[in-house]
């Protein structure tokens, strides 16, 4: 070794270069103060099994099958364990509304909320067909 001063000095200067790079690395992580917004067309939140138990989608304006034109419309769905969408909130231009759908296996026990244009509605309806309306 021709000269071990320099190598002891070079063995100092990378001992000093790995304790600074441990240190900077060792400082705790911090969440941004203000996160980025989160975009898309849609959102779905899935259980442990891979079911789809919420949805949040905006749906285009279209017609349907008898020709009654839609207006595009925002829907969150909340669905439960057995794929049956009980929680449902819409909103669009001319109308909005919410509605509670009863269990699976019934098809005519609801209750729905609405505005229409200028009017409003509120309908309870079970499953032995009695139903009752309310409007202002």
């Amino acid at each position: 070794m021709r000269n071990p001063c320099l190598l002891t000095v070079l063995t100092f200067v990378n001992c000093t270069l790995l304790l600074v790079t441990l240190a900077q690395q060792q400082r705790p992580v911090l969440a941004q103060d203000n996160a980025p917004v989160l975009r898309g067309r849609a959102l779905e939140i899935v259980d442990d099994q891979g079911r789809v138990r919420a949805s949040l989608t905006v749906l285009p304006a279209g017609s349907s099958a008898n020709g009654d034109a839609s207006a595009e419309t925002v829907l969150l769905r909340l669905i439960t364990e057995r794929g049956r969408p009980s929680v449902k909130i819409a909103a669009s231009e001319p109308s909005s509304g919410l509605s509670f759908a009863g269990p699976t296996g019934t098809k005519d026990t609801y209750v729905s909320l609405g505005a229409n244009g200028t009017k409003s509605a509120l309908k309870v309806r079970n499953e032995d067909g009695r139903e009752q309306i309310v409007t202002p």
